[in-house]
Order: C-alpha cells, then sequence, then structure tokens
C-alpha cells in the first residue's frame, strides 16, 4: 500500500495540475514530453526564414549564372582584348591604351559615328512625334479603339530582319510594289534605285525603322498617358487653359518619367543600329550608310582585328553609359 500511495501522485500528476501550477511549468521550460519552449519556436522561426532565404537564392541562381556567363564574362573579356592587339590568329601582345587612341584619330570610325549620329538625330523626332500622335488617338474611348491599338502595335512583333527584308523587296526598283505607289505620287519613277542615293537609302530604312518600332513607343506614351488622372486635365480646362496649353503645361510635364524612358530608347536603339543598314543597304552606296556598330563588325570579323574592335565596342559602350545617366538625372528632376 505504501508504495502504491507513493507511485499514485506521479501516475496522475498531469490531471491534478490545477490553473495556478500550470505558469511556472510552462516558464521553466515547457509542457513535459513535447519540450518546446519559447527558444525552441524561436529556433523555427529563424529556420524558416533562412529556409526562405535559401529559396530566393536558389531561385535567382540561375538568372545570375546566365547574366555572369553571357554578360560580365564577355564584359571583362572585351575590355581586356582592347588593351592587346589581338589577332584571329597568331599571338597576341599588349599595347595598352594604343587602341584607344587609334580610334580617336581614325577617319572610318568617325565618318561612322556621324553618320550614326545624324540617323539618331533625325529617327528620334519622328518616333516620338508619330507615337506620341497615335498615343493621343487611340487614348480617346470609342469603339475602334482597341483595333487601332492592335493594328498599330502589330508591326511591332515582326523581327527587325524580317522587317528589313520585307522593305528591301518593296523598294527594288522594277518589281518592287512600292514603285506604282512613288510613281502615282509623282515622288519618282517605277525605275528609281532608292538605294543608289546614301540619303534615299537613309530615308528608305528610317521608314522601315519607323513602320516597326511607332507601335511600341505608342504603347509606352499611352501607358503614361492613362497613369494621369483625368481631374487633372478637367481642372485644367476649368481654369480657362486650351488644349494645346494643357499638354504642353500639365501633361508633358506629368509625362516626364515616360518621356525620359521612351528618348533613351529611341537614342539607344538608333546609336546600336545595325540589322537594317546590314540587310537593306550593307553599307552602301560608297560605304556611306555605315554606322558604328557596322564598323566595329567590320574591323573586328571582316578585318580580324579583334583587339581594335573590342576598343571601339568600349568607346560606345561609354557613349551608352553616358545616355543611361541622362535617363537617371531626367527621372530625378521629375521626383522634385
Amino acid at each position: 500500500m505504501s508504495r502504491d500511495r507513493r507511485r499514485a501522485p506521479i501516475a496522475v500528476f498531469p490531471p491534478l495540475l490545477g490553473v495556478e501550477q500550470m505558469p511556472s511549468l510552462t516558464k521553466r521550460g515547457g509542457t513535459a514530453g513535447t519540450g518546446a519552449g519559447p527558444g525552441t519556436v524561436h529556433r523555427r522561426t529563424l529556420s524558416r526564414a533562412g529556409q526562405r532565404r535559401l529559396a530566393g537564392v536558389a531561385m535567382t541562381t540561375p538568372a545570375l549564372a546566365m547574366i555572369t556567363l553571357f554578360f560580365f564574362v564577355p564584359l571583362v573579356m572585351m575590355l581586356w582584348m582592347s588593351l592587346h592587339d589581338w589577332p584571329l590568329l597568331g599571338e597576341h601582345r599588349f599595347t595598352g591604351l594604343r587602341n584607344y587612341r587609334d580610334a580617336l584619330h581614325d577617319t572610318e570610325f568617325r565618318t561612322a559615328v556621324f553618320f550614326t549620329v545624324k540617323y539618331t538625330l533625325i529617327t528620334t523626332p519622328v518616333l516620338f512625334v508619330l507615337g506620341f500622335a497615335l498615343a493621343l488617338l487611340v487614348r480617346r474611348r470609342h469603339r475602334g479603339a482597341r483595333f487601332f491599338q492592335a493594328v498599330y502595335f502589330l508591326p511591332v512583333v515582326v523581327g527587325l530582319a524580317s522587317a528589313a527584308f520585307l522593305w528591301l523587296f518593296m523598294f527594288q526598283s522594277d518589281i518592287g510594289p512600292a514603285g506604282d505607289l512613288v510613281d502615282h505620287l509623282g515622288l519618282g519613277s517605277r525605275t528609281t534605285n532608292w538605294f543608289a542615293g546614301s540619303t534615299s537609302a537613309m530615308l528608305v530604312v528610317i521608314g522601315m525603322v519607323t513602320w516597326k518600332i511607332v507601335g511600341l513607343q505608342m504603347l509606352l506614351l499611352l501607358t503614361g498617358l492613362q497613369s494621369i488622372p483625368t481631374d487633372v486635365e478637367e481642372a485644367a480646362r476649368i481654369d480657362g487653359a486650351s488644349r494645346l496649353q494643357t499638354y504642353r503645361y500639365v501633361i508633358l510635364p506629368l509625362l516626364r518619367p515616360t518621356l525620359a524612358l521612351v528618348l533613351v530608347f529611341s537614342v539607344a536603339g538608333s546609336l546600336l543600329a545595325f540589322d537594317q543598314f546590314y540587310v537593306m543597304t550593307g553599307g552602301g552606296p560608297s560605304n556611306s550608310t555605315i554606322t558604328a556598330v557596322y564598323e566595329i563588325y567590320r574591323t573586328s570579323f571582316i578585318k580580324f582585328q579583334l583587339g581594335y574592335g573590342s576598343a571601339l565596342s568600349a568607346l560606345l559602350m561609354i557613349v551608352l553609359a553616358a545616355v543611361s545617366a541622362v535617363q537617371m538625372l531626367l527621372l530625378r528632376s521629375s521626383d522634385h
């Protein structure tokens, strides 16, 4: 009997616990048998946060590996090659900044840069004006707005090389369908060779690029216009502002971030122009339509001066970085 009485409190201990005794047991380390206390819960919380971090790292690792493999490694390799005399075959030797000094005195590269700047100065305002006009046109809420948005945006999905081949065929003398239209409008004859002159060839290329890209600029500008509350325009009109004054003093300042994006997109794309001239003009006539990227291509893969071509690429990269800096300044000024 004495042994049973000594063991009985141990057997019936949990049912006999009162409410007043539970907090003291919890403070000492938790319920018997579970081993779970505040310290254990905290450790589990930390482990879950660590698992989330590991999951995030695992998800971003493929993207980081791709960026490292296809961007940073070629970038470092390009900068290293630009400091060498690097032929396609044979031993390369270190030359320091000689390639960069030669690039500053290269007449062919300066001519290509000048043509690229001229092409950019013509293409950028044309794309912006037409894109903004189309954005204003489809912004109005009528039945055909969505249809015209799709029609204007449709050429964007066509590849640039495919669009270049299409326009090259259209403007071929004697067989191109554009010859009939030009002859009907009195702008030329059907036998006109549009690619025989540098000016006419560049105009045809600009027409193709405008047809191809203006839909994308329309979409970007339309997105910016739709983000502006209609109350702002209504308030300006109530104050007596005309439609032109509303767009000049109200809409355009509010569109500054979008305008900066469209501007940098257009300028960067024009500075990197290559496909359209390679397909449509081949750099002709007489190498008058060679862009900066086209000259880099010729230097690197036709003349096989890989080190000098890398130096030209580095200089063009600096120009694009400057354009990105201008974009950041525009965005920053719009926030103040």
